[in-house]
């Protein structure tokens, strides 16, 4: 045996154990080599896809093709950031890759690493909008405290005002400065958010989505479906019931408005379990992910980066208060969510951490 077939397979044997993506194709684009993680990543079978053409492994590659005969070509590596790869599952995926030329037996071949980013990309805008939230959530919470303090006495001075009025007509307008302050409170009082510090108990999370769905198909008057997808390996969490209730209930009444235009509205709930999630800059061992998905028409994109602020909202007569709320309950809990939206689906995916300590 000479001392090439011992280091082929030690090669191959190397490549298959490392965490990085690694696929090798021939000088035809033909899949000749693939390790687990590159199968775990582009979420195909290395068995079923050898031998085939990269382009049913890769969807839409015209600039990838390209890269890949000019790189076979000229015998020049290659490296790019941040591309967006489309799979056969109708998945995308966002990587940097970079394409070196190797040659075996006077056939050039290729190796194509790949990096996820999505993780990473995922990371920085959650700390990106959780930052953005923050700021805008103190300059609201002082601007609303600015505006309640008059707001106290313009209340109070139409109070004596009215002890003076002999007459009815006249204090139907002190009523009316009255009940519009009143209602100017109550508007601030729900932009500052939960006034309670929140009273965790450990508790079992469906039966909050239960109570949750029976006040939707309360309201909906049984016109929406709800389908459930419940983990019952998901242990009790510590969390405050009534804040968290007013979460679900926010996200899922969003969802059940959106369905006003839609044929056969549906609403699936889905909740699983998820290790080494990253939230912010803490990893947490486990979370509770709970997904709440409906079919409507979506989000429009306008709106979507700027979901989460107070006052925004796609609806007509919409106060754009439920999902900040929703947002600054799951925020004390340490978790966060995120949302994925394009017409027939949208979903919002709440995310809180298992290791809650008492």
């Amino acid at each position: 045996m000479n001392l090439q077939t011992k280091i082929v397979p030690m090669a191959e044997n190397i490549l298959a154990s490392l965490s990085a993506a690694i696929i090798c194709v021939d000088h035809e684009l033909r899949l000749r080599f693939i390790n687990q993680s590159a199968e775990v990543l582009l979420e195909i079978s290395g068995t079923r896809f050898y031998g085939h053409p990269i382009s049913d492994i890769v969807a839409h590659m015209d600039e990838l093709e390209s890269i890949l005969y000019d790189a076979l070509q000229t015998g020049q590596a290659y490296t790019r950031r941040r591309s967006r790869i489309d799979l056969p599952s109708g998945h995308s995926i966002n990587v940097d890759y970079s394409i070196t030329p190797i040659s075996e037996n006077e056939w050039p071949q290729l190796l194509i690493e790949l990096y996820p980013l999505d993780r990473y990309l995922r990371i920085d805008r959650d700390e990106a909008l959780r930052d953005h939230q923050e700021v805008t959530r103190q300059m609201i919470r002082g601007l609303a405290h600015e505006i309640k303090n008059p707001l106290g006495g313009i209340r109070g001075s139409a109070q004596l005002l009215a002890r003076e009025l002999g007459d009815d007509h006249q204090r139907e307008y002190t009523d009316i400065i009255i009940g519009e302050t009143d209602r100017l409170t109550a508007l601030v009082d729900r932009l500052l958010g939960p006034k309670n510090v929140p009273e965790p108990v450990f508790t079992n999370v469906h039966e909050l989505l239960e109570r949750a769905c029976r006040l939707i198909e309360f309201e909906s008057n049984g016109t929406v479906k709800i389908e459930r997808d419940y983990d019952p390996s998901i242990p009790e969490i510590y969390i405050d019931r009534e804040l968290m209730l007013q979460a679900f209930l926010n996200i899922t009444r969003n969802a059940m408005q959106s369905l006003a235009e839609t044929t056969e509205p549906t609403i699936t709930i889905v909740t699983r379990v998820e290790r080494q999630f990253t939230i912010g800059s803490t990893r947490h061992r486990t979370v509770m992910l709970i997904d709440i998905i409906d079919n409507g028409p979506g989000i429009p994109d306008n709106l979507k980066d700027h979901l989460f602020y107070p006052m925004i909202s796609g609806r007509p007569g919409g106060s754009g208060l439920g999902l900040s709320l929703a947002q600054s309950i799951i925020h004390q809990h340490s978790g966060l969510i995120e949302v994925e939206s394009e017409p027939g689906r949208t979903d919002f995916t709440i995310i809180i951490p298992l290791e809650q300590q008492q």
